[in-house]
């Protein structure tokens, strides 16, 4: 009796075990997923470390226009007093020659 119970409890298994292809199936596709989404885990890094090289260059960039504008503020400067005071000393003359 013990021996016809195992052996239907095994009948049972078995034929429960036969129909494994659609978890191999199911198995198959989720590797094919996980391949997917670590390629395109790795495409973003890759776009993201080009993203963060491209910003350290526009910094670099943007620093030494930063600089180029200060020379030629302070340049601008320089020139504008310049002209100021030939202004004054030409006035200063004018009033001179005149008031003689």
């Amino acid at each position: 009796m013990k021996s016809a119970v195992v052996v239907l409890a095994c009948a049972a298994i078995c034929s429960g075990c036969t129909d494994l292809k659609p978890l191999e199936t199911d198995i198959s596709a989720l590797k094919s997923q996980i391949a997917r989404v670590q390629s395109d885990v790795e495409s973003a890094h890759k776009s993201s470390e080009e993203a963060a090289s491209s910003a350290h260059s526009a910094s670099q960039a943007a620093g030494g226009a930063q600089r180029t504008a200060e020379q030629a503020l302070a340049s601008a400067q320089s020139a504008q007093a310049s002209s100021r005071s030939v202004e004054a000393k030409i006035d200063g003359a004018f009033k001179h020659s005149v008031s003689k």
